[in-house]
Formats: structure tokens, C-alpha cells, sequence
């Protein structure tokens, strides 16, 4: 089965107002014109709205970089699901290794996001990955197989076929160092097998599996060459707009 590529920009807590949109702008006129990938680009909550206005009527979707478990209430500073879902916010990511080591997010809590994002008719793309001292004592695979048993494997096949899965490797994050294809490739097909014995062969041959860790124009092609590749969750490079059309490039081709 040919699962569609997709290419997701994280900004994180990066650009003004103004570099945000004549990134947006920079991009959208330099898109390939017959796309075949899926492009979402995920600013800080703050550039959302008018964001999304600026992509209207372009194939680039907008994302989250985060959501609440709950849809209202004393919940100061943060941003629920709903909220998004009315801006037309299409994908939120939840997960990110980021939000787990800094704001201490639990397998359980992030459950909880998972299931109100897919509420709201939005698409989770959820984050899994292993730090370094797990890489160095082998156990990346049981360490991510808990990642996804915890928070994902209480949904129905048919609801779990809608999540994308992110693998970001958290000692290949912001530090230049990228994982092997072979090492992604690995990895990624050892997630699909996970899938298979708990969903079956349906299921683990449609959700899409991305690569987050320092991909950049350089790397982007041979990563996503990798047969369970399906695309990739971008940070630092996203920033610029010719290295993010270079890697869009490599999930259109």
C-alpha cells in the first residue's frame, strides 16, 4: 500500500509575527506544483489564527504544538482542543519529548490529549522516542513500545488508523546528530511490528510513521527512502524556508 509522505513543520517558540508570515508566504509561493505530500506547518498558539487565514486555499494545513486534556475551565495559560479545531488547526502534536521532559507530560496525560484531539476531528501526531542512556543500554524498544501501549493502544483499530506516529529519537533532537537510516529504518519497522501484533496487518500497513531528529535538506531524501519512512517532524530546519522546500522536495518525489 503507498502511504501518502507528510512533512511537518514545528517551530516551537521561534520567529516574530512578521518572519512567521514571510516565511508562510515564502514558502507557499515556491511549493512544487503537482504535490504529492502532505505539508502542515505548527507555529507558536499565537500565530495560529492568522496563519491559518494565510494558507487558505494552499495544500499546507496548519498544526498545534500542543493542546489541554480538558475543553474548558481554571486552566490558566493554556489552549484546548476545541479552541483549535474551531481556528481550522487540522493536526496537533502531542507527546513531543519536549513537553515530556519539561513539563513533565505522563504517558497517562498524554493519553488523555490523544483522545480529546481525535474528539475534536483533528489528527494527533504523537511523539515517541527514546533518550540516550536507553539507546546505549539497547532498550529503545521496549522503552517505546510502553510509549505507545500507554497512550495509544486503548483506541479501536479504526481510530488508531486516523493517528500519525512520530519516532524522535530525544539523543538526535536540536543536537545536529541524526540517526542512521538504518537506525530509523529499524526503529520505525519495529513500531509497525507492534502495530501489526496488536492491530493486525491492516492497520500497521496505513498509520504513517514520520522521523523527527535533525532532519535536514541534506538528509531528508535517504530518510525518507527508507521503506517505513513515511515522512518527517521538522524543527530547526523548518525555519528556513529553502531548506524546508528542499526537504518538502524529498517527500514529493
Amino acid at each position: 500500500m503507498h502511504r501518502k509522505k507528510l512533512v511537518a513543520a514545528n517551530w516551537k517558540m521561534n520567529l516574530s509575527p512578521g518572519q512567521g508570515q514571510d516565511l508562510v508566504k515564502r514558502i507557499k509561493s515556491k511549493l512544487p506544483e503537482n504535490l504529492n505530500c502532505e505539508v502542515i506547518i505548527a507555529p507558536p498558539f499565537v500565530y495560529i489564527a492568522s496563519l491559518t487565514a494565510l494558507l487558505e486555499g494552499s495544500p499546507i494545513q496548519s498544526g498545534a504544538q500542543h493542546c489541554h486534556t480538558e475543553s474548558s475551565g481554571a486552566f490558566t495559560g493554556e489552549i484546548s482542543a476545541d479552541m483549535l479545531s474551531q481556528l481550522g488547526v487540522r493536526y496537533c502534536l502531542v507527546g513531543h519529548s519536549e513537553r515530556r521532559q519539561l513539563f513533565q507530560e505522563s504517558n497517562d496525560f498524554i493519553r488523555g490529549k490523544v483522545d480529546v484531539i481525535l474528539k475534536n476531528h483533528m489528527v494527533p501526531i504523537f511523539c515517541c522516542g527514546e533518550p540516550l542512556e536507553i539507546r546505549e543500554k539497547n532498550g529503545q524498544n521496549d522503552f517505546v513500545r510502553k510509549q505507545l501501549e500507554d497512550s495509544l493502544f486503548h483506541l479501536k483499530a479504526d481510530v488508531i488508523q486516523q493517528v500519525v506516529i512520530a519516532y524522535e529519537p530525544i539523543w538526535a533532537i536540536g543536537t545536529g546528530v541524526t540517526a542512521s537510516p538504518d537506525q530509523a529504518q529499524e526503529m520505525h519497522a519495529y513500531i509497525r511490528s507492534v502495530l501489526e501484533a496488536n492491530y493486525g496487518d491492516q492497520v500497521s500497513t496505513e498509520v504513517r510513521i514520520l522521523y523527527g531528529g535533525s532532519i535536514k535538506a541534506d538528509n531528508a531524501a535517504v530518510l525518507f527512502s527508507q521503506p517505513d519512512v513515511d515522512g518527517g517532524l521538522v524543527g530547526g530546519a523548518a525555519l528556513d524556508p529553502d531548506g524546508f522546500l528542499a526537504i518538502i522536495q524529498a517527500g514529493n518525489s
